[in-house]
């Protein structure tokens, strides 16, 4: 199958390229083949690519800088998912895309499923969640998957600055009072595989929005300090060099103590039966993908 995927330079594209490769043929598009700001370059580049899936990773994820950068995250994540869109529905291609738990306000108590209230607390938030509805309202077959706190051994994110500062400073603050499922980028490569194998069945292209995050929940107190056992583990039989911090040494704060210009859900935990019970796929516990990730590491930056 001839699939398109975008944002190949970032964490899930990047992964996503390397995974289906081998069983498909990846068309794989950055900036530079397929600008997300630029509609005539997004339609000239599918049309000329013809595609029978588009899978649509690439986003604008600086969820502080869209607080003073509200257009071109609305350019990116709510104009560029319509018009691939519509391109794909002119070729009869299906689209996968991906959304977040920053659509959910966090006030919950229990994880939220695909039926609970949205209403994002900030501008990606809003976006994101605007994305999703001009991508139903074209009315193709298509995946909306919503992931939360990605990270992998590419690309800049939580694990890779955790290990940045670890190795650098002698104190560190995480906040404990926010709670979600870590998701490596690794372990959704490997379940869009297992996916597009079993929605491509023609009694199995059941579109719409389906929760996709590794199993489990931690904050990003209790993140950090596995990230830095997990490596405090693995370090000397990978050659890695020693941190200034261990993980017992990490101190927990509140969201009050650490102000950002976007405001974060307080729990953004989500609940994936709709996809296990729908397609028969369960994301394995972060834990574990903690551990394939870390085994991946060569650098911080």
């Amino acid at each position: 199958m001839k699939i398109l995927v975008t944002g190949v330079l970032g964490q899930v594209g990047h992964a996503l390229h390397n995974t289906l490769s081998n069983a498909h043929e990846i068309v794989a598009v950055d900036r530079e083949q397929m600008d997300l700001c630029d509609v005539q370059a997004i339609r000239d580049a599918i049309s000329s690519i013809r595609p029978s899936l588009i899978i649509n990773p690439a986003a604008y994820t600086a969820v502080d800088q869209a607080e003073s950068e509200s257009g071109l995250a609305y350019d990116i994540n709510v104009t560029a998912p319509r018009v691939i869109a519509e391109e794909a529905a002119k070729i009869g291609a299906g689209l996968i895309h991906f959304s977040t738990d920053y659509v959910y306000e966090g006030n919950q108590i229990t994880p939220y499923t695909e039926t609970d209230a949205v209403n994002p607390l900030s501008m990606y938030g809003q976006t994101k969640l605007a994305g999703e509805l001009a991508i139903q309202a074209v009315g193709l077959p298509h995946l909306i998957l919503r992931t939360s706190w990605v990270y992998g051994a590419h690309g800049k994110n939580f694990l890779k600055t955790i290990l940045r500062l670890s190795a650098e400073r002698e104190q560190l603050s995480i906040v404990d009072d926010q709670w979600g499922a870590p998701t490596s980028s690794h372990s959704i490569a490997n379940a869009v595989q297992e996916l597009i194998n079993v929605w491509h069945q023609p009694d199995q292209q059941q579109s719409g929005v389906y929760h996709f995050t590794n199993a489990g929940s931690t904050s990003w107190f209790g993140f950090a300090k596995a990230i830095l056992a997990t490596y405090e583990s693995q370090a000397r039989a990978l050659g890695l060099p020693a941190l200034k911090i261990k993980s017992q040494s990490i101190s927990a704060i509140k969201t009050v103590d650490y102000p950002t210009p976007a405001a974060r859900p307080a729990n953004s935990r989500m609940d994936n039966t709709k996809l296990q019970t729908t397609f028969g796929i369960a994301l394995p516990p972060w834990e574990q993908g903690l551990q394939e990730v870390m085994q991946r590491i060569q650098h911080f930056d």
